[in-house]
């Protein structure tokens, strides 16, 4: 799934945002001002994805979901609370499109004649140079 079609489908009325004071460094301004923007998504709660993708979203997403099973995105590198609430929409969907997107299957194929050479020649050398050793050994 895309982003685009996830944007189609506006969230927006489903999230729920907490400003707080960014951390770091950042002077006067960061020390004062709440400006850290923090977007919460209800997945179990939302009407707008189906019980397979609410399933998926849990599974995938397991490390920014809460016990409330609220999805969690951050936003604190602006300087503004509608910069980071603009920049924390925007990764929210873009994690969400890469959760809901089914990953590509690895296609089987068999080791090339020329990489079985090289395996084998290394495999050559290996035994040439333990042989090295062991008649250095015996001396």
């Amino acid at each position: 799934m895309t982003t685009a079609e996830l944007i189609s489908r506006d969230f927006s009325t489903e999230f729920n945002f907490t400003a707080s004071r960014s951390s770091g460094a950042g002077g006067q301004n960061v020390n004062k001002v709440n400006t850290r923007m923090e977007l919460r998504f209800n997945i179990p709660a939302s009407v707008k994805l189906t019980e397979d993708e609410k399933i998926l979203l849990l599974d995938k997403l397991s490390g920014r979901i809460n016990a409330e099973l609220e999805f969690i995105v951050v936003s604190q590198t602006e300087r503004t609370q509608l910069g980071n609430k603009n920049k924390a929409t925007e990764r929210f969907y873009i994690l969400m499109a890469r959760a809901l997107t089914p990953r590509k299957l690895r296609k089987a194929t068999r080791p090339s004649r020329a990489s079985k050479e090289r395996r084998l020649d290394e495999k050559k050398i290996l035994a040439e140079k333990k042989q090295r050793r062991k008649a250095a050994g015996n001396d």
